[in-house]
């Protein structure tokens, strides 16, 4: 991966704030705040200063932001922002610590400020009455959305983390291979574990979701539940393993089906029609073409078969698993394809009987197309 300095990382992080203010500015609103904490997850916090998780960010309409982080140490190693003050220094109080900005600060142009959509009506309340000399704004399509939609749109920094998050995923999936071919892996657990350990020797942060290996005999499930068990792995049949590996904030999300021994003509025909439409549908992952249409091209040809999917075709990915916007027959039809997204596509089918199968790739929407910038297969064995 690229070798990105300090500097770089400072250019990148405050053209992500700067497109804040400049939401802030067009819609009158003064500061905005973001709070990541043990109640609520916000991924926008590393987004806009790199800073894992725990703290509180005020983003101003002039471009200025300050970071309250709950771990100063660690804040100052890795994150980006105008100006840090420790948490500590609010008794870890969110509200104090954004009374205390708003109120020593002279950034921002006017007293509206926005809050996360995400309190609790409780908090919301205390919010209120702790601010009562601003105008307080609290709404579902806001600045925070806006933010979740410009992540929909990965700049040149998370196109090359998720590319080397993929790189490890696939160097992960070629080893599985091998230790399939030679018994090593015999459980599911076997399975699970080897990711475990091998997304960390290559330098990623985390599993980017709790790892689901399914043998035969649970992998109709769309989601195995439990993720992993001592069952067979792969066993005589369809077997799915969906893993995703974190590398500085930014995951993959790759689906490996093993199709082991003798299969039924029905089994065939399963895998047959899968690979048909991931081929298929892969081919719409392309600029200006329409989401919605990319999975319903997958549903008419299952359905031409007399089947159906029982999932999205797709998602996008980056800090989150599950990023804006789906890949749905449900989106809206004007929603388009644009370069600089990462999207899965993943059709899968699952019976009760025959078991599951799933193709799944993570795919970067190009000036002219597509880059599949994972590798996963349906191995048949």
């Amino acid at each position: 991966m690229k070798e990105y300095t300090i500097d770089d990382l400072k250019k990148i992080y405050k053209k992500r704030v700067d497109r804040v203010a400049d939401y802030l500015t067009q819609n009158d609103i003064g500061a905005a705040i973001f709070i990541d904490n043990e109640e609520h997850r916000e991924p926008s916090l590393r987004y806009l200063t790199g800073h894992s998780s725990d703290a509180v960010l005020v983003v101003f309409s002039d471009g200025y932001d300050i970071l309250v982080p709950w771990d100063e140490i660690l804040a100052k190693k890795i994150s980006v922002s105008s100006k840090m003050i420790p948490f500590t220094k609010f008794k870890n109080n969110d509200l104090e610590a954004v009374k205390h900005i708003l109120k020593t600060s002279t950034h921002g142009k006017n007293n509206k400020v926005e809050l996360p959509p995400y309190l609790t009506y409780p908090k919301f309340l205390k919010f209120i009455d702790g601010l009562n000399e601003h105008d307080c704004l609290c709404r579902e399509n806001g600045v925070h959305q806006a933010v979740t939609e410009f992540r929909m749109v990965k700049d040149e920094y998370e196109i090359e983390c998720t590319r080397e998050a993929c790189r490890v995923g696939d160097k992960i999936i070629d080893k599985i291979e091998k230790q399939i071919k030679s018994g090593k892996i015999k459980t599911e657990m076997d399975v699970a574990l080897l990711i475990e350990k091998e997304l960390r020797v290559n330098g990623c942060e985390r599993a980017g979701f709790d790892t689901l290996a399914a043998g035969p005999s649970r992998s109709f499930a769309i989601h195995a539940f439990p993720g992993y068990t001592g069952a067979e792995w792969p066993g005589e049949g369809l077997s799915i393993l969906d893993f995703g590996v974190v590398y500085n904030g930014y995951t993959s999300d790759t689906t490996v089906t093993v199709a082991k021994g003798k299969l039924s003509k029905e089994q065939k025909e399963q895998l047959e029609l899968v690979e048909k439409a991931y081929n298929e549908c892969l081919k719409l992952y392309k600029p200006g073409a329409s989401i919605k249409a990319a999975c319903e091209k997958a549903d008419k040809i299952f359905a031409a078969a007399k089947r159906k999917m029982p999932h999205t075709l797709g998602h996008g990915i980056g800090l989150e698993i599950h990023e804006y916007p789906r890949v749905s027959s449900k989106i809206d039809e004007k929603l388009l394809f644009k370069p600089g997204m990462i999207l899965t596509c993943e059709p899968g089918l699952y019976d009760e009987n025959l078991g599951g199968c799933r193709w799944e790739n993570d795919v970067l929407i190009t000036e002219n197309g597509n880059e599949v910038l994972s590798h996963s297969r349906i191995i048949k064995l």
